[in-house]
């Protein structure tokens, strides 16, 4: 198939969960026998085409519309304030891909697509652009919502942009299940809408690729001793992802478990409010924080050097954050409370157990999930190779992209 794939976010140029999908999925849908030109977004400075890994892409330059651009928008946007510059650039970038795959790469210059997909909200008006244009076969990826992201708020233009766009694709995919319940109770065409799983590369988050002398140093470098447990969280600080609520589980979890660490790694705007926390809970010695988006590759030997993974949102409409520590042979603990994607991953009970589901809004819960597995090593350490081989089975880039290809195929026979 020749797919014409609108994301916002591609390498060098990565922000959160859609550009590590983005860098994924593509190469692996060309390696899969397929053509992909992809258009994202230029922040001013990349070149505005070039191949990467076979995959076509297009950067087309932006202009800024700040000055007549609140002109038109609706009064929903005009409260964002700041924020505007941000829609702005989005609207251009939309405005420019979708143009320039038109009327240079089709009209122009006789390029052919069978297929126009395009990822959340961000570049849903340039997918419905080229679905009309070019009479294409239209799938609309829907990685979360804006009532999901805002805890049930958030902009009515984002929500109406969400909505028309799910009604003028041809197939909506999504990335779990509880996702997909969630887009029908919110009255999206069940007919219309599969899921796909996203993936992980478990060659690069294996085990076997961590230096011990270094995972040594990292554990050093928390203060955590040999017969001490580090608990770790890697997650964007933000009210979704439940790290207030962690931290204040830990006092109940060192009432019985003394030795266990908790390391926070992630940025986000509540940085001050878990550093806080962690005064006026006096657990300065107990809970170590890192707040930053590292490196891919420190990011992995923070899994292998913890002995689980703490994972509590809120909402996660799938989470390859669980992914990664699993692959890493990691048992996990995760909220799965609402619309959580974690539970289509992480087994919570049985013979294929790989890992503990709480109620990430209730710290209670968490504290006792994070001792149920502090409480057994060995069989917490069992629930981790679990967890690796359930990543091996149905959680690969490469099975991704054929499950998504054939969306794309069953689409595309639809028209």
């Amino acid at each position: 198939m020749r797919i014409a794939f609108f994301v916002w976010e591609y390498p060098p140029r990565l922000v959160g969960g859609l550009g590590t999908y983005a860098q994924n999925m593509a190469p692996e849908m060309v390696a899969q026998g397929h053509d992909v030109s992809l258009f994202t977004v230029n922040p001013g400075d990349l070149k505005t085409h070039e191949v990467m890994q076979g995959v076509d892409v297009h950067r087309p330059l932006p202009v800024n519309m700040m000055d007549v651009f609140p002109i038109v928008v609706a009064e929903d946007l005009r409260r964002w304030g700041k924020q505007l510059e941000f829609f702005s650039s989005l609207f251009a970038y939309n405005l420019l891909s979708a143009s320039k795959l038109v009327r240079e790469l089709v009209q122009k210059e006789g390029h052919q697509y069978d297929l126009v997909c395009a990822h959340d909200w961000l570049s849903a008006p340039a997918g419905m652009t080229v679905q009309r244009e070019l009479k294409l076969p239209f799938v609309l990826h829907m990685h979360s919502t804006e009532w999901g992201r805002a805890m049930g708020t958030g902009s009515d233009t984002v929500r109406h942009i969400e909505d028309t766009a799910g009604k003028a694709a041809d197939r909506v995919v999504t990335v779990s299940y509880p996702m997909e319940e969630d887009l029908v109770r919110h009255g999206w065409d069940a007919s219309k809408v599969r899921v796909v799983w996203n993936g992980i590369d478990p060659d690069r988050y294996s085990p076997q690729r961590a230096d011990p002398g270094a995972v040594a140093k990292l554990r050093e470098r928390y203060g955590v001793r040999d017969r001490e447990k580090m608990v770790l969280f890697v997650g964007r600080l933000t009210s979704v992802k439940g790290a207030v609520q962690l931290v204040q589980a830990m006092p109940t979890v060192l009432t019985k478990h003394p030795d266990a660490k908790l390391v926070v790694l992630g940025a986000g705007e509540l940085d001050r409010t878990v550093t806080g926390l962690v005064k006026t809970l006096n657990l300065e010695k107990s809970v170590k924080t890192n707040f930053q988006f590292v490196p891919e590759e420190e990011r992995i030997l923070h899994y292998a050097a913890c002995d689980l993974a703490v994972l509590p949102s809120l909402y996660e409409p799938f989470g390859i954050v669980s992914l990664e520590a699993m692959s890493m042979e990691k048992p996990v603990v995760v909220g799965a409370s609402g619309l959580s994607g974690f539970r289509d991953q992480v087994i919570p009970s049985g013979d294929n157990q790989t890992g503990v589901h709480v109620d990430g809004n209730n710290p209670s819960d968490i504290a006792w999930g994070i001792g149920a597995l502090l409480e057994d090593p060995d069989r917490a350490r069992e629930m981790g190779k679990r967890s690796r081989q359930r990543v091996l089975q149905y959680f690969t880039w490469k099975q991704a992209a054929k499950n998504t290809l054939e969306v794309y195929q069953e689409a595309a026979e639809s028209k």
